[in-house]
C-alpha cells in the first residue's frame, strides 16, 4: 500500500507506523551462528565517479582502484538529493528525504523537528542488532594521513531533523577492534570547496564538460577537483593500512560512496547525473561468506539508489529490512528485485528556493522544474563565492563568448520539463521533450507516469511550500540560529507545565 508518513497529508496515523514497525522489528537473527561483519563506510562529499577506475583522466586513484579491482564497482548509483543535508538525512535513515519532511537543506536545526514513528537513523537499527556505532574524527598517533590530517574523520552529520541522544558510540579509531561487530564511518573533506590538496593534474590535459566554457578558469578549478580526488586516495590507503594493522580487514565490509555529486556550477544543487551519480565500490572481505550477487573485480550496472545502502547492510548483518524503509536491499539473501527506476529531489539550498524531482532509468533521465521561471543563475551567496565558473559564465555572457549549450546555464528561464537520453548524450545537453520520435515519447510518458506515481506513494512534502521568511534565513527560525549546526543534544527541553 503507498507509505503515508509525514506532516499535512498524512493518511496514516501513528498506531499503524508502529504496529507496521512491530511487524518487522526486532529482526530474525535465530539459527545464525556466522560471524557477523563488521561495516565500515567511507563518505566522500561533493564527488562525482572521477576515479582511475571510471577512466577519469588527471587522478591518480590506486587505492580506490584497488578497492575496485578487489570488489565490486557499481556504476550506475545515484544519490536522492544533489546536495549534503537532505542526502544524507535520507541514506542515513533509508527513507526519501521529501517524505521525512527533510527536503530543504539545512533545515530543522531550531524547531525541534523529529523523525516520524517508525524511522529511525542508520545506527539506532544497527544497535538493535548488537553492532558498536562510530563516527571516526580521531586516529593512533604516529599514522600518516596525509599532508592535510584535519580533513580526515571530519565526523560530519549535517541531518535535516533534531535528534536526541547519542547517535554513535565513538569518535575513536582504537575503539573498533575491542567493540565487534561495528558499524562505522569517515568522512572525508577533501573534495568540498574550497580544494586545500596539493597541484598535480595539468589543467591543461583536463577533459571539460561541454556545459562549461573552455577556459583557464574552468579547467584550473576542474583541475584542482581531480587534485583533491587524488589526495582523497592517499588517506583512503592509510585508512585500509589501518585495517590490515589492527587485523580487521578480514572481516570488515567496505562501501566507499559520495554524499552527493561533483561540486561544479551544474553538479551540486542540481538534478542532473552531474550532482546525483557518485561512485560505489563495495568491498566484501576473505572472512565472510560472500553473498550470491557478489562477484569480486567486476563492474555492475544494477541501478543503486544511496537509500538502499542501509537496507542492505541491516540485510547483511542478519537482520530484517524495517517494512517503512523505502530503499531496497540489493546484496544477500534478501536481496529484493532490482530497481527499474532511481528518483531525487531539490528543494531549497542555503536561500534558494527551487522545486525539482527527477526519475532516471537504466539510459534516459527526467526532470520536472516545478520553479521554471527562476533561473538557473539564481542568486546562492554559497555559489557565487565558492565557484569561480559560476561568474566566469555571467562574464562570457555578457561579452557574447558562450555557445548555445553554454547559455543554457544563463537563461533567464528554465525548461518545465527535460529529457535526456544519457547513453547517447551523457553530458544531458540534448532536451527531447519536445522530440518527434517515439522511442522519445514513450520514454516521456513512462518517466512522467512513473515520477507521478513516486511523488503520491512516497508522499512528497515538498508540495508545502516553506514560508519565505525561513527560506530567506537559510532555515532558521529563530534569530540567533546558525543553520550549519546539526541539532544534536542530549535530551528533549523540559515540556511547559
Amino acid at each position: 500500500m503507498p507509505l503515508k508518513i509525514g506532516n499535512p497529508g498524512s493518511v496514516l496515523g501513528m498506531a499503524g507506523l508502529l504496529i507496521l514497525w512491530n511487524l518487522s522489528w526486532p529482526p530474525d537473527v535465530s539459527g545464525s551462528q556466522t560471524r557477523k561483519p563488521n561495516f565500515l563506510w567511507l563518505i566522500a562529499e561533493d564527488m562525482g565517479p572521477h576515479l582511475g577506475c571510471f577512466g577519469t583522466k588527471e587522478v591518480w586513484t590506486p587505492n580506490l582502484d584497488r578497492l575496485a579491482q578487489q570488489g565490486m564497482l557499481f556504476t550506475r548509483c545515484f544519490t536522492t538529493a544533489p546536495v549534503c543535508s537532505p542526502s544524507r538525512s535520507a541514506f542515513m535513515t533509508g527513507m526519501y528525504q521529501t517524505t521525512i519532511a527533510a527536503h530543504h537543506h539545512r533545515s530543522h536545526r531550531d524547531d525541534g523537528f523529529t523523525l516520524p514513528p517508525g524511522v529511525r537513523l542508520a545506527t539506532d537499527w544497527m544497535r538493535d542488532l548488537g553492532y558498536f556505532t562510530a563516527n571516526l574524527r580521531q586516529f593512533p598517533a604516529g599514522v600518516d594521513l596525509g599532508p592535510s590530517v584535519l580533513n580526515v574523520g571530519t565526523g560530519k552529520t549535517d541531518w535535516n531533523f533534531t535528534y536526541y541522544g547519542k547517535p554513535f558510540d565513538s569518535d575513536r579509531w582504537e575503539d573498533l577492534k575491542s567493540h565487534q561487530p561495528f558499524f562505522a564511518q569517515i568522512n572525508f573533506y577533501e573534495s568540498h570547496r574550497p580544494f586545500r590538496s596539493p597541484p598535480r593534474a595539468d589543467p591543461s590535459k583536463v577533459e571539460i564538460p561541454p556545459y562549461y566554457p573552455d577556459h583557464p578558469v574552468t579547467r584550473q578549478d576542474w583541475a584542482k577537483y581531480l587534485d583533491a580526488i587524488s589526495e582523497l586516495d592517499t588517506k583512503i590507503g592509510a585508512v585500509l593500512n589501518l585495517l590490515q594493522r589492527d587485523g580487521l580487514a578480514d572481516n570488515t565490509v567496505i562501501f566507499f560512496f559520495a554524499d552527493n555529486g561533483q561540486a561544479h556550477v551544474r553538479g551540486k544543487q542540481f538534478c542532473y547525473d552531474s550532482g546525483l551519480h557518485v561512485p560505489l565500490i563495495i568491498y566484501w572481505p576473505k572472512g565472510i561468506p560472500m553473498p550470491p550477487q557478489f562477484r569480486p573485480g567486476t563492474r555492475s550496472q544494477q541501478l543503486i539508489s544511496a537509500i538502499d545502502f542501509l537496507p542492505t547492510m541491516i540485510s547483511l548483518a542478519g537482520g530484517r529490512k524495517p517494512l517503512l524503509m523505502q530503499g531496497r536491499v540489493f546484496l544477500g539473501e534478501q536481496a529484493d528485485p532490482p530497481r527499474q527506476y532511481v528518483f531525487g529531489a531539490r528543494d531549497r539550498c542555503d536561500e534558494t528556493v527551487f522545486r525539482f524531482r527527477t526519475v532516471r532509468d537504466s539510459r534516459y533521465r527526467y526532470i520536472r522544474n516545478y520553479t521554471p521561471e527562476r533561473p538557473f543563475l539564481q542568486p546562492n551567496g554559497y555559489k557565487e563565492k565558492q565557484y569561480p565558473v559560476w561568474n566566469l559564465l555571467k562574464e562570457l555572457d555578457r561579452e557574447g563568448r558562450l555557445t548555445p549549450v553554454q547559455k543554457f546555464l544563463t537563461a533567464p528561464t528554465m525548461p518545465a520539463e527535460e529529457l535526456y537520453d544519457t547513453l547517447t548524450d551523457p553530458h544531458e545537453t540534448k532536451n527531447l521533450v519536445e522530440s518527434p520520435l517515439p522511442e522519445h515519447r514513450e520514454a516521456l510518458l513512462r518517466l512522467r507516469t512513473a515520477l507521478d506515481v513516486w511523488l503520491a506513494e512516497t508522499d512528497d512534502q515538498g508540495r508545502f511550500p516553506e514560508p519565505e521568511a525561513i527560506a530567506r534565513a537559510r532555515g532558521a527560525t529563530q534569530p540567533q540560529t546558525n543553520p550549519n549546526r546539526p541539532a544534536i543534544f542530549d535530551k528533549p527541553p523540559p515540556k511547559n507545565p
